[in-house]
């Protein structure tokens, strides 16, 4: 078993394309997985705490000051400036919500197997997922302020005390399994996580897609649009944040933080947010899917130009 995990984490790029040919080709099999995907994207949260470990978290933490200014830039300044741009410009839709929800998310738990497939290492997008998982139930609230389509200040005060509960639970349970039965696991065993993320992300994709196969038959004008729109915030994202970084003191930062500017983790809202703020954006966070999943292969040019030309590596 520990074999085919293994050899699920070596081909996890190729995983994530099946999870989305699977989405758009299965609809019925996608829209029966949508009414569990609070649950899954919960599971996801232990699964990726159960893989960083209580050491590695406490790790992360070592140097805070640059990773809380990362954390206010990504997921109060950025969002907060698409907030306000879209209020003077008058956009209240639902696809300008969707954007300044992603902008205002967390870096996705996979981040740091994104990384790793791109040939960089890892740490800093570990240490950014910790913190900005952290402070997400405060960094979305003058953010969320700024969406009056996502509810009162009450509302948005209990949206982010579920998601810190969501956060909080997940990473708990799955720092105590770490404590207690998987105390020191062995590079095999970590392998063998590193293959079930892969696994369980493959298979969350299929429910985030639920929208997306009916849109793509039934309004393909519409799906281009959202997909468009998804594709230019993540892609732009990453390329905007790498290329400013690496011209910058952080310079050694520049890949791994360009990779988590643009992959937000918006499906965590679905923990938190209720139904009548995520199901009119479902098509965006299914459309959004496409583009994170497919960064280590569409991305990889970018990453290694970037690399060579400002000796990244």
């Amino acid at each position: 078993m520990n074999g085919l995990l293994a050899q699920a984490a070596r081909h996890g790029r190729w995983l994530l394309v099946a999870g989305l040919v699977a989405g758009i080709t299965l609809p019925l099999v996608a829209a029966a997985m949508r009414p569990w995907l609070p649950e899954m994207v919960a599971g996801l949260m232990f699964l990726a705490a159960l893989r960083v470990g209580p050491k590695q978290a406490v790790g992360a933490w070592n140097d805070l000051t640059a990773s809380l200014v990362f954390v206010l830039l990504f997921q109060v300044a950025v969002p907060v400036l698409i907030a306000v741009l879209f209020l003077v410009i008058g956009w209240q839709a639902a696809l300008a919500s969707a954007v300044i929800i992603t902008a205002a998310a967390s870096p996705i738990s996979g981040s740091p197997s994104l990384t790793i497939m791109l040939g960089h290492d890892p740490a800093s997008s570990l240490r950014q997922l910790v913190v900005g998982t952290a402070f997400l139930p405060l960094t979305v609230i003058p953010v969320f302020a700024l969406v009056p389509e996502l509810g009162a200040p009450a509302v948005i005060l209990s949206a982010a005390l579920r998601l810190l509960a969501v956060i909080a639970g997940a990473t708990a349970l799955a720092f105590l399994v770490r404590l207690t039965i998987l105390k020191n696991p062995s590079q095999d065993h970590l392998a063998a996580m590193d293959g079930v993320l892969a696994v369980f992300l493959a298979v969350i994709v299929v429910g985030l897609m639920s929208a997306v196969g009916p849109a793509l038959l039934g309004d393909p004008i519409r799906f281009a649009i959202v997909l468009g729109t998804a594709t230019a915030l993540n892609f732009g994202l990453q390329m905007i944040a790498a290329a400013s970084l690496a011209v910058s003191r952080w310079k050694r930062y520049a890949v791994p933080l360009g990779i988590i500017a643009g992959n937000r983790n918006i499906a965590l809202f679905l923990a938190a947010l209720p139904a009548s703020v995520t199901d009119p954006i479902l098509l965006f966070i299914g459309c959004y899917q496409i583009p994170m999943y497919l960064t280590p292969l569409l991305m990889r040019p970018f990453y290694v130009w970037l690399a060579r030309r400002h000796s990244l590596v």
